[in-house]
């Protein structure tokens, strides 16, 4: 299983690789739509700090939106997702292979800009740091519960909107949680973490037999 997985995380980076316009996209959005704000709401220092986690996060989700719809959508019009399926391996491997080719190539640089983009608001190397850990945690988290999104929505027409509206309501508690871990303070912040982590281990063991199990349906 692990050589399952280890193929086919790296075919999707391969390809990724040769399509980095389309993930470049996802990346530039993000950095685009939080840096807006500073200038959209004034120099003032204490609000830019206020709403840096919220905005950061915002945008990591919304960019990890614009980019789960191409994570089945390529190897269902190549026929390639249906070989997959009736590959004698599990698919909830093949899955959570795709799953983090996709964190890797769109999750990962948000994780790594966060920081430059939490300077724009002034944050300290401390609360930078807990929002890199939220981000950390957070992040994967969207493209596993994304996984079940875009395999429900496969083929489907307007699939982005359908996408967004499955989705949204999912990421909220993640949302809350990597926003607030920033505002919690030294005794907050360990706890807000604890439960992303939480809802990592638990995405981790549910999310790839759910969109697997939702890949048949939608290949039926």
């Amino acid at each position: 299983m692990l050589a399952l997985f280890l193929a086919v995380a790296g075919r999707d980076l391969r390809l990724a690789l040769r399509r980095r316009g389309e993930w470049m996209n996802t990346l530039f959005f993000f950095v685009i739509a939080a840096s807006l704000f500073p200038l959209g709401v004034g120099p003032e220092p204490q609000l830019l700090r206020a709403i840096a986690p919220g905005v950061i996060w915002v945008g990591a989700v919304l960019a990890s939106l614009l980019s789960l719809e191409r994570l089945f959508a390529s190897d269902f019009a190549d026929g390639t997702l249906e070989q997959m399926v009736l590959a004698p391996g599990p698919l909830s491997v093949i899955v959570i292979g795709k799953v983090a080719a996709h964190w890797m190539a769109a999750g990962l640089p948000l994780l790594l800009v966060s920081p430059f983009l939490a300077m724009q608001f002034g944050l300290n190397a401390g609360d930078m740091a807990v929002l890199a850990a939220t981000l950390a945690l957070g992040t994967p988290t969207l493209s596993l519960i994304g996984a079940i999104g875009a395999a429900l929505t496969l083929g489907a027409r307007g699939g982005g909107a359908l996408l967004a509206l499955l989705l949204l309501p999912l990421y909220v508690p993640v949302l809350i949680f990597g926003a607030g871990a920033v505002g919690a303070g030294d005794a907050g912040a360990p706890s807000h973490l604890v439960v992303l982590g939480g809802v990592l281990a638990l995405s981790v063991a549910l999310t790839p037999w759910a969109a697997a199990t939702s890949l048949r349906i939608a290949l039926e």
